[in-house]
């Protein structure tokens, strides 16, 4: 059993992904530069011993698939919140210990002066 406070949140950070996305023009026939960042929230086993299986936790490459890979090539998503929400589904239909899911994207192209712009979507398992 886990106590009630404990919590296993993994992390992956900036991974630069082109995803076709877009609502004007001049965006919605190329590939767009975005900026992924992931924490996901797992149920936490007791404890992790030195020799605990990787088994206990998750692969941090899923997370990345998930913000990579596991987006559909040629699929033209209409907004950022899309893009997210497609990979928040991806983690939690690959894994029953995933309890939540937070994506934070930022819109590289639009930035002028190295400012973040983007949105954050978090979504927990229902």
């Amino acid at each position: 059993m886990t106590a009630a406070n404990d919590s296993l949140q993994l992390e992956i950070h900036d991974i630069e992904v082109s995803v076709l996305t877009g609502i004007y023009s001049e965006e919605t026939h190329l590939p767009q530069p975005l900026r992924i960042s992931l924490t996901v929230d797992m149920v936490c086993p007791d404890r992790f011993d030195p020799d605990t299986p990787l088994s206990a936790s998750k692969n941090y490459l899923d997370l990345k698939h998930a913000a990579t890979g596991a987006l559909p090539p040629g699929l033209h998503f209409t907004l950022i919140e899309a893009v997210a929400d497609h990979i928040c589904e991806t983690l939690f239909l690959g894994d029953p210990r995933v309890t939540k899911v937070s994506v934070k994207i930022v819109k590289l192209a639009i930035a002028e002066a190295g400012e973040s712009i983007g949105i954050t979507l978090v979504r927990h398992r229902r």
